[in-house]
């Protein structure tokens, strides 16, 4: 859960706050409508920028195969990346 607040929910709400407190630091909070719009597009582009970002960074070296999550004597093994040469 932590993670998609990192991810998502920070990065898209983060236009909207520095725009309110923008407006409450010059003290003109009535003195024009909110941009909406705009908000709303930073946001997006944010949390996509966040996305792309975390999907790029991380992972590991994956070099091997996948092998699924299958039965073995009565009990679940789960999936992993097997070294490659072993299988």
């Amino acid at each position: 859960m932590i993670r998609v607040a990192l991810t998502i929910l920070l990065p898209l709400l983060a236009p909207t706050a520095i725009y309110f407190l923008w407006l409450s630091t010059l003290g003109r909070a009535a003195e024009r409508s909110t941009p909406w719009t705009w908000l709303i597009v930073g946001g997006l582009v944010a949390a996509g920028v966040a996305l792309v970002v975390v999907g790029v960074g991380t992972g590991g070296n994956q070099a091997g195969s996948y092998v699924p999550p299958h039965v073995e004597d009565g009990h679940v093994v789960p999936g992993q990346i097997a070294p490659p040469g072993s299988r």
